[in-house]
């Protein structure tokens, strides 16, 4: 009787184990999957600041263009 007590206790206790397991590996997912997003955003704000530098420089070029335009 208390050995069957004992290996109900230690299968519970395995259980919990395999969840805990279950749970630290998709944490660990998730944080490499942020990670990956970060990485991205970061590249994605390098290039939208990239892009909006050189169309305000197109657009001071345009209007030096129209400026010499006679009317």
């Amino acid at each position: 009787m208390a050995t069957e007590a004992l290996n109900a206790a230690l299968d519970q206790i395995e259980q919990a184990l395999a969840r805990l397991e279950a749970g630290v590996a998709a944490l660990r997912t998730a944080a490499s999957a942020e990670a990956e997003v970060t990485v991205e955003l970061k590249a994605l704000k390098t290039r939208h600041r990239k892009l909006k530098d050189k169309v305000a420089e197109e657009l001071q070029q345009l209007d030096l263009l129209l400026a010499g335009i006679p009317k």
